[in-house]
């Protein structure tokens, strides 16, 4: 397997990433501005590099999220300052920015572009996702908002490929699916397991984490058939509906003894990769018969990635905090050696915030992902 490609930005946290579709152009959210990198040639250095090209200015507090639309190239922002920005280039070059309507009282917790680009999806601390979409007549963009059931704070959302379903997760231990069906904006959609008739705010899944832990990340399958999310308690959820107001076909939850997921992707109908705490990139494969974890795509002391050694990093990452609290430093126990214990075994040295599908292939399976972390650093994995 091909080593990653590691871009070391800066020495600060990195709340969410996007990239262009044509890759050419990173943004970054960092702290109160969204950074836009350019990619260059490396020259001397193996791979491409990016520089700093641009900065989009305009919130006041700390941004949650950053969005590039995939096919005209805007840009959304959300903040902690509860506003939202959608960014566009003007003909000098410069980016334009234009206010959105959230009406929330709360911090702006993520934000998504829908596959369609004719809408986006911000999430809350306010209880509330707020749908928004462009006012052609008022020349403004505008939103509705999602409130019942939703009993906390909203901390993902992700877009079925109708653009109309839209999942989210949140602080009271919930996935749900609903319906953000915009009349003039959106096409009726097919009907699908997820329900048939779908008026706005329609509930059409909702499924409690087993041990009711807060619920970090959700995506759909590629097709849209399956829902997965990750929670608090380092568990995987895969949900398979079987229709409208039935049972679902399959719930499996994968457990491990690895530090919680903050993220999730599917890279195939038949394969998930996540991270988060524990600073890795894990992979897991199944089906509705069940999932497991089968590997991880970091480097083990050979040199490759595979399922070896996945039963020892989850044991490890406990021996980490116990030999932390016992003789503060983050060994497995015994002398150092004169060997640097503060530097991890991982790519990332710190936790990674969010996870992106970066390229496909020929089949519509993710070929590469890209990582960015608290560390400051984006990286770009083959799978």
């Amino acid at each position: 397997m091909a080593a990653p490609e590691v871009h070391h930005l800066f020495h600060a946290p990195i709340a969410d990433h996007s990239f262009s579709a044509d890759r050419a152009t990173l943004a970054v959210a960092r702290d109160t501005t969204v950074e836009l990198y350019h990619r260059t040639p490396s020259g001397s250095g193996p791979g491409p590099t990016f520089r700093l090209q641009d900065e989009l200015r305009g919130h006041d507090k700390t941004i949650t999220g950053v969005d590039i639309a995939p096919r005209s190239g805007r840009i959304v922002t959300s903040s902690q300052d509860r506003n939202a920005y959608v960014w566009e280039p003007s003909a000098s070059g410069e980016w334009k920015p234009t206010l959105v309507l959230l009406r929330i009282n709360r911090a702006a917790t993520c934000v998504r572009w829908s596959p369609s680009e004719a809408k986006f999806a911000v999430g809350s601390g306010a209880r509330t996702i707020a749908v928004c979409y462009f006012e052609a007549d008022n020349d403004w963009w505008v939103s509705k908002h999602i409130k019942k059931p939703l009993r906390s704070t909203v901390t993902s959302v992700a877009w079925h490929p109708n653009s109309v379903l839209l999942a989210a997760g949140s602080t009271d231990g919930h996935a749900r699916v609903f319906s953000s069906f915009i009349k003039g904006t959106d096409e009726r959609p097919e009907a699908s397991a997820w329900g048939e008739r779908l008026p706005f705010n329609t509930v059409c899944g909702e499924y409690l984490n087993p041990t009711a832990g807060w619920v970090h990340d959700v995506a759909f399958s590629p097709s849209g058939a399956a829902l997965a999310f990750c929670a608090h308690d380092s568990s995987v959820t895969i949900v398979y509906p079987s229709g409208p107001e039935q049972p679902p076909q399959a719930v499996i939850s994968v457990s491990t003894q690895l530090l919680p997921f903050t993220s999730i992707l599917w890279s195939s109908e038949t394969e998930l990769v996540c991270a988060g705490y524990d600073c890795g990139v894990y992979r897991f494969a199944g089906s509705a018969d069940g999932w497991q974890l089968s590997g991880t795509l970091e480097k083990d002391e050979r040199g490759s990635a595979s399922r070896p050694g996945l039963e020892q990093r989850e044991e490890s990452a406990l021996n980490m905090f116990r030999s932390m609290d016992l003789k503060g430093r983050a060994g497995g126990g015994g002398s150092s050696g004169g060997v640097d214990d503060t530097k991890l075994k991982t790519v990332h040295q710190n936790s990674i915030s969010t996870l992106r599908a970066y390229e496909t292939d020929g089949e519509g399976r993710v070929a590469r992902i890209s990582t960015g972390g608290v560390d400051g650093r984006v990286v770009v994995w083959k799978l």
